[in-house]
């Protein structure tokens, strides 16, 4: 996927998932739980290393009504921001 949206500075973010070192389904499900633990509007942000996530995460948002906001490349993991639908 070569359209990356990076996330924009000065997010305001209400929780944060570590799913470093977890592979594909893990990520997504671990964020599917996290999304339900904060209010509509809110910023998760989820730190991962599994590649698939860069499209599996914008798509699920796509599909469940949430924001996707871009991405941050960190040194040695991806961070992901999604805003709740």
């Amino acid at each position: 996927m070569s359209d990356i949206k990076v996330a924009p500075e000065g997010l305001l973010i209400t929780a944060t998932l570590d799913a470093k070192g977890l592979s594909c389904p893990m990520p997504l499900l671990r964020t599917k739980k996290e999304i339900g633990k904060i209010k509509s509007g809110e910023i998760l942000q989820i730190d991962g290393t599994d590649p698939g996530s860069r499209n599996d995460i914008p798509g699920w948002c796509a599909r469940g009504g949430h924001e996707y906001l871009g991405e941050k490349e960190q040194s040695g993991y991806m961070s992901f921001f999604v805003k709740k639908g």
